[in-house]
């Protein structure tokens, strides 16, 4: 969608590399004609803000027209400082649009486009908003408005212009999904029901609990810039073959996701243990965190994992404490 209305043909786009989830933007990307500018993805660690204003300074033409950037790789398990982007940007004088994919984000944290300096937001319902699949949501402010209207771009389904019509039919391109639209609407309920900041409280809460569970434990595979944000985290295990039984058995009890076959640097060596699998889709609560813990244990005991004592009793005492996990 942002690739059609915002890059001309032949058009130029900046990708900051965050791992799978960018780097697939990029194919999506150059697929459809456009040129991409990649910066190095560096594993463990979010988006290389310096990269960002150096591939920018080196763009003197203003020929990239915007800057794609994944807020949550859950591949890589990363979450990027999207108001740094920005300053990234700004540090280079350079006037790209900066286009966030906060499809993994949306709803599990505070995303302000006007705070952030984010022209397009692109998020998702499968994850923080507790919806099931089907959707995408999309916020466009004017600045991307212009230069979408200016694009000579050829395009009609995801034509925003049409898009805007006050015809309800337009906005759809058809019929619209009307049960999926009423279970939009129920999630949604249930977000106000609860509280948008007691949301996010839940949402930070879950995964640090989560990750204090087991010390000693699998090392932490990756870090953020922001200790305080609650990022999606991997555990990392201590080999190649020890680490594949462990991804399996994550797979089959936990419902935690192992990296993309894109992802070859990691191949092998970990698996993720992301918010949104272990506490964050639908109905998630305690009891069904506790059996993800639970099956996570176990996983790591069956492969010899060196994980203290404990663990889960901790986080059942907590809960029976009132603690929340």
């Amino acid at each position: 969608m942002v690739v059609e209305n915002l890059l001309p043909p032949g058009g130029a786009v900046l990708i900051p590399g965050t791992g799978h989830f960018s780097e697939s933007w990029a194919v999506q990307t150059e697929a459809l004609g456009r040129k991409v500018v990649r910066t190095p993805w560096h594993p463990g660690w979010p988006i290389d803000n310096e990269a960002i204003t150096q591939a920018l300074r080196d763009d003197p033409q203003h020929q990239i027209v915007a800057v794609f950037a994944v807020h949550t790789d859950t591949a890589s398990g990363i979450t990027s400082d999207m108001a740094a982007i920005r300053s990234a940007i700004d540090a280079a004088d350079h006037p790209a649009l900066l286009v966030v994919d906060a499809v993994a984000s949306l709803g599990c944290t505070r995303i302000e486009m006007d705070a952030l300096g984010a022209n397009v937001v692109l998020g998702g319902v499968a994850e923080g908003a507790d919806d099931a699949a089907g959707r995408r949501l999309g916020g466009v402010d004017a600045r991307a408005t212009a230069v979408a209207e200016s694009n000579p771009a050829p395009r009609y389904y995801w034509d925003w212009r049409l898009r805007q019509s006050p015809l309800s039919y337009r906005k759809f391109c058809g019929t619209p999904p009307q049960t999926l639209m009423a279970g939009l609407a129920a999630a949604f309920d249930l977000i106000e029901q609860e509280g948008e900041d007691a949301v996010h409280a839940r949402h930070a809460r879950w995964p640090a609990r989560c990750r204090r569970r087991w010390a000693p434990g699998p090392r932490r595979a990756c870090w953020t810039s922001s200790p305080a944000d609650p990022a999606s985290r991997s555990v990392s295990g201590d080999d190649d073959q020890r680490a594949r039984g462990l991804r399996r058995r994550c797979d089959a009890h936990s419902g935690a996701q192992p990296f993309r076959r894109r992802d070859r640097r990691r191949a092998g060596s970990a698996c993720r243990a992301r918010p949104s699998a272990i506490g964050h889709l639908g109905d998630s609560n305690a009891a069904t965190i506790l059996g993800c813990l639970g099956a996570v244990e176990a996983a790591l005991r069956v492969q010899g994992v060196a994980i203290g004592d404990r663990g889960l009793q901790r986080a059942v005492e907590r809960l029976v404490a009132g603690d929340g996990g």
